[in-house]
C-alpha cells in the first residue's frame, strides 16, 4: 500500500548576483512512491538536494512545483504524522533523558502517568532504561542519538525522516546503531526515509536505495536490496549491492566537483 507520493517536485532558489538574479533548481522533477512500512534511503553527492527534499517531506519547506501526498492528502505544513531526526540530536541539555523523551508528549498534553509509561517503553527499546534519570551531557554521542530516536518514536509518527543521524559518530558506534535501527524498524513497522552519504549505511538499512544525480538533484536509479536482516556492515553478501550504488554515484561525484561554484 502506497503511504507517501512525491509528484513532479521541483525546488528552486533565487540567487542574487551583480548582474541580476538567477534561478537555481536544487531538485528537479522528483517522482517517487514509498510504501507503508518501507525503509527507503537517499544517497547522492553533496549539494544534490537530498536534505532539501527531506525538509519538503517534513513540511519545513514547500516545493516550487509539484506536490507531496501522504495518505491521500497533500502536505502543506509540519505535522505529528512526520517527525525528523537530525544529524545534531537537538536534545535539551538541561533536562534528564526521560524528560527529553517525554517532551513531545507533554506538548501534546498527554497525561503525566501515560507519557511516562510510553517514554519508558521506548527507552527500554533503545536499551537506555538505566539512563532515564541521567542528563544529556553524561551520555556518549551514540546514546544521545538513541535518545533522539526514542523522542521521535514516542509520538508514534506515520513517517520517520532521518537526515544523516549517524554521520558524526565513530564507525564502531555507527555499526551498532545500524543494527539497532533495523531491529526497531522491524518492531514498529514505521515508514522510514533516511538520508546518507554513506553507501554501506544505505545498503544495510534500505529496502530501496534511491541514487540522486548531482545538482539539480534528480532520481538517477532505484536499487532494491533483497537481502536478509538484520544486515551487518562486514557481510560480504552486501558487496554486490555496494558496487551497484557506487557505480551509479561515481560519475555524479566527479560531475559535482567539476562544476562546484
Amino acid at each position: 500500500m502506497v503511504k507517501l507520493e512525491i509528484k513532479n517536485v521541483t525546488k528552486s532558489f533565487v540567487r542574487k548576483e551583480a548582474k541580476g538574479s538567477t534561478i537555481t533548481n536544487a531538485i528537479e522533477n522528483i517522482n517517487l512512491s514509498v510504501n507503508d512500512g518501507e525503509f527507503v534511503c537517499f544517497v547522492g553527492p553533496s549539494g544534490c538536494g537530498k536534505s532539501t527534499l527531506l525538509n519538503i517531506l517534513a513540511g519545513l519547506d514547500k516545493p516550487s512545483y509539484g506536490q507531496v501526498i501522504l495518505n491521500g492528502r497533500e502536505i502543506t505544513e509540519t505535522g505529528p504524522d512526520r517527525i525528523m531526526v537530525f544529524q545534531e540530536n537537538a536534545l535539551f541539555p538541561w533536562l534528564k533523558v526521560i524528560d527529553n523523551v517525554e517532551f513531545g508528549l507533554k506538548m501534546a498534553k498527554v497525561d503525566k502517568l501515560k507519557r511516562r509509561e510510553i517514554a519508558l517503553q521506548y527507552l527500554d527499546m533503545m536499551q537506555l532504561s538505566k539512563y532515564a534519570d541521567a542528563y544529556v551531557y553524561q551520555l556518549s554521542g551514540g546514546m544521545k542519538q538513541r535518545v533522539a530516536i526514542a523522542r521521535s518514536l514516542v509520538l508514534d509518527p506515520e513517517v520517520l525522516l532521518m537526515d544523516e543521524p549517524f554521520a558524526a559518530l565513530d564507525s564502531q558506534t555507527r555499526d551498532l546503531l545500524l543494527v539497532e535501527l533495523q531491529l526497531i524498524w522491524a518492531k514498529t513497522n514505521k515508514t522510514i526515509i533516511f538520508v546518507t552519504h554513506n553507501i554501506t549505511e544505505s545498503i544495510c538499512l534500505g529496502d530501496r536505495v534511491i541514487v540522486f544525480t548531482s545538482r539539480p538533484g534528480k532520481i538517477k536509479k532505484e536499487i532494491t536490496i533483497e537481502y536478509r536482516r538484520p544486515r551487518l556492515t562486514e557481510d560480504d553478501g552486501l558487496k554486490d549491492f555496494q558496487r551497484k550504488v557506487l557505480y551509479e554515484l561515481k560519475s555524479e561525484i566527479v560531475h559535482s566537483k567539476k562544476y562546484q561554484p
